[in-house]
């Protein structure tokens, strides 16, 4: 008798998870056309590319959850995606897996604003939600950049910040409760509008990257907006008087709403973007917002900028206008399309320091960029220390994908040797993860993992992210491959 040829069975399993998938998901719901496949193969971290098997489009939990039966049964690798912004590679396909595309999942069921929350499906938008409460004085604080189009149920996988994080907190604080489909197709609730008894679970799902499961609901938290908001807008001669400012802002007892810092080549090409009235003589920027009533905001400002003048800074101007407000974040938020206008290619990195460790870490990525023969703006969240250098390169050009790879590995390493972590707000993906035993032993790697495997023993959800492929066994010191791995990544297409 003729064994069946390994294509013929992977051509048969395909037919069979195709036809399963369309009788779940009816119409234009499935795709698997080359062509049109070619949409999912990225996220935001577009040096690397995958062609999944097919992408799927479900409208309803049910059919969530039948899909994720189905992958189940027939040993099929899922990966989430909501709007494909991550930076870190958290929604990349695998070759033997299918995308789970969440963008009609995108009304907003409930406002409830009596218990300031709402109730929102994962597809929504970050911004979406704030603009639904507006007029009634609400918003929601997380605001990452790429507001516009990142979704909220990325934004609770990755536990995404913003401008707004130091004060605010970021999404693991403004969210209440989490709905997710399992991949037995058991639909589970988590959290709630109060508190409620039992295990922290929320803590272990916001931020838990696609490695757990497949979220179909979120509410969050709104909050009034503040009677006053105005910031300053305050330049330097140099990085380190800007983060020395930072330090003495906060040691000094003032928790800004937001304070965010630029150097040089940032501050230009922005300007030269969105033309939001930065000086363009300044080595450094700093963007101050406070927030509240407005005699303790008028006090406050008086108080940084006082700070400012005492650490250097040369000039400081602070908005009289909401309008004028909003242009000083324009351009920090149009930040990273910016530099896409004089670079074929960046590569944006997040890391997290103590604040004290700022002007120290800011010289050694200088040190970094004459090193590795590649330019780097910076821009970050300065108040909390997540750092977000932009490395420019060229893929075009043999070898800089690849220093650009090792700047940024590198950038990672003296954020952990500072007493820092490897990620604030991205994730960690496939761009951190192979970094992950520098900043957890084998028995931290270890137990995560086995969590994993409490919801996910068969390795489906998300292969390939967060664990390190090639790990050392606890008991006996064998390298071994993580469960779930996908032997493609190291080699996958660039560009």
């Amino acid at each position: 008798m003729r064994m069946p040829d390994p294509d013929e069975q992977a051509i048969g399993r395909r037919r069979q998870l195709v036809e399963g998938l369309r009788r779940i998901v009816p119409g234009e719901g499935v795709i698997v056309d080359e062509e049109s496949l070619t949409a999912y193969d990225c996220d935001a971290l577009s040096a690397y590319r995958q062609r999944p098997l097919a992408a799927v489009l479900p409208e309803t939990v049910d059919q969530v959850s039948r899909v994720l039966r189905l992958c189940g049964e027939l040993g099929i690798k899922v990966v989430p995606r909501g709007g494909g912004t991550s930076l870190s590679g958290g929604s990349l396909p695998v070759a033997d897996g299918i995308v789970l595309a969440m963008g009609r999942f995108n009304r907003i069921l409930e406002i409830d604003l009596a218990n300031r929350q709402a109730r929102v499906q994962p597809g929504v938008t970050n911004l979406a939600i704030s603009k639904a409460v507006d007029a009634d004085g609400f918003y929601y604080a997380p605001d990452p950049s790429s507001q516009i189009a990142c979704s909220i149920g990325g934004n609770v996988s990755e536990n995404a910040g913003g401008v707004h994080c130091l004060k605010y907190g970021m999404t693991s604080n403004n969210v209440l409760a989490v709905e997710f489909v399992t991949l037995e197709g058991e639909v589970i609730r988590f959290g709630g509008g109060y508190d409620q008894p039992g295990l922290d679970m929320m803590g272990l799902l916001v931020g838990s990257e696609g490695l757990l499961g497949v979220i179909t609901e979120v509410t969050v938290r709104l909050l009034p907006k503040p009677e006053t908001q105005r910031a300053a807008l305050i330049g330097f001669p140099s990085n380190r008087r800007a983060a020395d400012a930072v330090a003495a802002i906060i040691a000094a007892g003032i928790i800004p709403a937001g304070m965010e810092m630029m150097d040089k080549p940032a501050i230009k090409v922005t300007e030269d973007f969105v033309h939001a009235g930065y000086p363009l003589h300044v080595e450094a920027l700093l963007i101050v917002e406070l927030d509240g009533p407005k005699v303790e905001v008028d006090h406050l400002l008086a108080e940084v900028e006082k700070i400012a003048k005492e650490n250097g800074a040369e000039t400081c101007v602070v908005s009289e206008t909401e309008a004028q407000r909003l242009t000083f974040w324009a351009g920090r938020k149009a930040a990273f399309p910016a530099v896409g206008r004089i670079s074929r290619d960046y590569m944006t990195m997040d890391g997290s320091i103590p604040r004290g460790q700022l002007p120290d870490v800011l010289d050694h990525i200088a040190e970094l960029s004459e090193k590795h023969g590649l330019r780097v703006a910076n821009v970050f969240h300065a108040g909390d220390g997540n750092l977000h250098p932009l490395i420019l390169f060229d893929a075009s050009k043999p070898g800089e994908l690849e220093a650009a790879e090792n700047f940024g590995a590198d950038i990672l390493r003296k954020c952990i040797a500072v007493g820092g972590v490897l990620t604030g707000e991205h994730g960690v993906g496939i761009e951190k993860r192979d970094l992950m035993s520098e900043q957890f032993s084998e028995v931290d790697l270890d137990q995560q993992r086995r969590l994993k495997d409490v919801f996910d023993p068969a390795g489906l959800f998300n292969p390939g992210k967060v664990f390190p492929l090639l790990h050392r066994c606890v008991a006996d010191g064998r390298m071994i491959v993580s469960a779930g791995a996908n032997y493609a990544f190291p080699d996958l297409p660039r560009f």
